[in-house]
């Protein structure tokens, strides 16, 4: 019995030397990011050569190239309730952020075992990932430790924001701004509700930006936007009435 605790206790202390080492040696390998001023910087590069890349020798009006730092209060509030309820967090804004010993908990079971521990803790998981992601960092290691740093300077809204300001829909087409315009010929910040409904079906975990974009199957886009929209009101994040209105209208073809 001695025998076995002296190994546990062996094996845990061997963890805890190889688990900061390999951490500090995959943080190594990657983009600096450090601070939010890192992030802004080469999320600047990679979207704005993006947007170049679709503009350049195009006529007619154009859209702005550069990249903008992200503001969650420009934000629609209608769509940022959609995107958490969809992300299977309606809670997300209610419940404190996730920090210290559950969240390196969480990242660690999810890289050792796959398996994502309950709490809204998973989309801030989710969210970081994703910015890690949009930055071209690959792996499940290389992407947690990312996530990581990510997570240790952006609050539970600037996560929010980031991730929807990063959101590719096609080519030169990049974050919500974007994509709002590119299906509706308008500003995101004039759609009204159901419009803000079928965006989000362009969205994840939907994607489906193709069919929305030409209005493929009309039927079903509206029965989806309809689910989206019952759902809101389920949640409480909008009244039933609004929910009702939203449902009544046509869904919205260029």
């Amino acid at each position: 019995m001695k025998t076995l605790l002296w190994l546990v206790l062996f094996l845990i202390g061997l963890a805890g030397v190889v688990m900061p080492a390999l951490y500090l040696h995959t943080a190594s390998k990657l983009p600096q990011l450090e601070t939010e001023f890192d992030l802004e910087t080469q999320l600047r590069h990679s979207i704005e050569g993006e947007r170049m890349s679709l503009q350049a020798g195009t006529f007619g009006p154009k859209r702005p190239i550069a990249y903008t730092k992200p503001d969650f209060s420009r934000l629609p509030k209608d769509l940022v309730a959609l995107y958490i309820a969809q992300l299977g967090c309606p809670t997300y804004f209610q419940t404190r952020r996730e920090d210290g010993a559950k969240w390196a908990w969480r990242l660690f079971s999810v890289v050792t075992f796959g398996t994502e521990p309950p709490g809204d803790g998973a989309c801030e998981r989710l969210l970081a990932t994703r910015l890690a992601e949009a930055l071209g960092i690959r792996g499940s290691l290389e992407l947690a430790v990312a996530a990581n740093r990510l997570h240790s300077f952006l609050q539970k809204d600037q996560l929010i924001a980031y991730d929807m300001s990063t959101l590719y829909f096609e080519r030169g087409i990049v974050g919500v701004e974007d994509g709002a315009y590119k299906m509706f010929g308008r500003e995101l910040d004039t759609l009204k509700l159901q419009e803000l409904a079928e965006l989000s079906l362009t969205l994840p975990p939907h994607y489906m930006y193709a069919d929305a974009l030409v209005c493929r199957n009309a039927s079903l886009i509206r029965q989806n936007r309809d689910v989206l929209l019952a759902d809101l009101a389920g949640f409480k994040l909008v009244t039933e009435e609004r929910a009702r209105t939203a449902m009544a209208q046509p869904v919205i073809c260029r």
